[in-house]
């Protein structure tokens, strides 16, 4: 029976009195007791001395704890021979004694022998159901709080989503609209590459049959001198009687030698090649941040050589009763009152629309709408068959192609919204009808704003003009300079 005497006097002596589990880091007491270090302190919790010992109650001026090394060894070959039992559920891990209280200043469950250690004695100490009501109403406070915050970011989150979704979006279109861009210049380019070349073909046909009969009289009269020049120098070697029998015809022949100088022609070629915008579009071609499609000096050249510009005017009987034109009318504003006008068919109401006075069912057009600081506006061309007294949507497949504009963002119904650094203050438009090409450009440096998929138009076109919104600042068409 001494084995297991032993056995229990090692788990006795290897046990703090406070915790009642095997020692961790023990020290020992002026007194000679032998605590855990976090035990004793926890215990003597107070700032200031004296402090009493767990044990036999001996007070010590000051801590004066000093390590206890073999116990400490002690303690680890206890463990290791007997280890601690699991700790039930609801039981104290320090004391094996039931939880059944609550400290509200550490957060933790306390048992009978934790209350009595001394370490909670100024802290709130409440019975277990107490404070689990407490508890429990202050976790359905901070539940409401956190399902709100769920809800927020959830939102938040969709928002996000959908941003991104919006920037694609954005992206896709304007990859879209350079693609077009691009091919729509290559095409004009190649056009104008074919009419430039049959120009210098019909100015070489005009020129080269003349240079060549010239060349070729030229030619018949070097050979008539040649064959002279031959005669006189052999009859210059005959004696006195050969050199002057026939004499006379032989002089005849010298007399009646004119040249005739060949026919000036000015050899400077009315066909030059002068590709619009080209050393402009290759020197923004050496950075790519800076690649964009600008045709204003293609547009330009398109305005000497082709004479595309279009000296349009608005129409008034297309007005809205809302809209106000000026005299020469070339300006539109909208007002807040109605005007007491006709209602014939050809005018636009509800629409605050106006149309122009030209109609275009072939050929290439173009012309500026002077914007200024306007906030919102709509441009474009529509077919002259349109509904113009259904309040519907203004898009392609109700015959109208425009451009919107909104604050910041550009907007039609193929495309969705597109923002914008710079709004123009002065908007070209261009219409290619047999190309079914549509497209919107800032006037002021050429850049693209917008075009529309290459549409095969029918029927007559007329232009569209709509400044959406009451403003002092009108809408006014620029007159051509052609």
């Amino acid at each position: 029976m001494a084995a297991p005497d032993l056995s229990t006097n090692l788990q006795e002596e290897a046990t703090c009195a406070i915790c009642l589990d095997y020692f961790t880091d023990p020290v020992m007491t002026d007194c000679g007791h032998n605590f855990c270090r976090e035990c004793i302190r926890r215990c003597w919790g107070q700032p200031e001395g004296p402090y009493a010992c767990p044990e036999c109650r001996e007070l010590s001026p000051q801590r004066n704890l000093r390590p206890n090394r073999p116990l400490a060894k002690m303690a680890e070959m206890a463990r290791l021979l007997h280890p601690p039992s699991p700790v039930p559920q609801g039981v104290c891990a320090a004391h094996r004694e039931p939880l059944a209280a609550f400290c509200g200043e550490e957060l933790r469950l306390l048992c009978a022998a934790c209350e009595r250690s001394g370490e909670h004695w100024t802290h709130r100490v409440r019975p277990l159901q107490d404070a689990a009501d407490d508890l429990k109403a202050k976790l359905e406070k901070s539940l409401e709080h956190l399902r709100k915050q769920m809800e927020d970011a959830l939102l938040f989150q969709a928002q996000a989503d959908e941003t991104c979704a919006l920037w694609q979006k954005m992206v896709e279109s304007q990859r879209q609209n350079m693609l077009g861009e691009f091919e729509r210049l290559r095409r004009l380019l190649a056009e104008e590459e074919r009419r430039l070349l049959q120009k210098l073909e019909e100015e070489e046909l005009e020129v080269l049959p003349r240079l060549r009969e010239g060349a070729a009289r030229l030619g018949q009269q070097s050979a008539h001198l040649a064959e002279l020049i031959t005669e006189l120098e052999g009859r210059c070697q005959l004696p006195a009687l050969g050199l002057l029998q026939d004499i006379k015809d032989a002089l005849h022949r010298i007399q009646d030698v004119k040249l005739q100088p060949p026919e000036v022609v000015p050899m400077e070629l009315r066909t030059v090649c002068r590709v619009p915008g080209l050393v402009e579009t290759l020197q923004r071609f050496r950075g790519p941040s800076e690649a964009q499609c600008e045709l204003a000096d293609f547009i330009l050249e398109l305005k000497e050589r082709r004479k595309v510009e279009r000296d349009v005017t608005l129409d008034p009987d297309t007005a809205n009763p809302e809209l106000i034109l000026s005299e020469d009318r070339r300006s539109v504003q909208r007002s807040d009152l109605r005007q007491a006008l006709p209602d014939s068919p050809e005018r636009f109401d509800p629409g605050p629309c106006v149309l122009g006075q030209e109609r275009f069912s072939s050929g290439r057009h173009y012309w500026e709408v002077e914007v200024g600081d306007r906030t919102s506006w709509a441009l474009g061309v529509c077919r002259e068959d349109v509904n113009r007294k259904e309040k519907g949507e203004l898009c392609t497949g109700n015959g109208f192609w425009i451009l919107v504009f909104l604050g910041s963002y550009y907007n039609s119904p193929e495309r969705g919204f597109s923002p914008l650094r710079d709004p123009p203050r002065r908007v070209g438009i261009f219409l290619d009808y047999e190309a079914g090409h549509l497209s919107f450009y800032s006037a002021t440096d050429g850049s693209l704003l917008f075009i529309f998929p290459e549409t095969p138009f029918s029927g007559t076109l007329r232009p569209l003009f709509s400044p959406l919104s009451s403003s002092p600042i009108p809408m006014t068409i620029c007159q051509s300079k052609g």
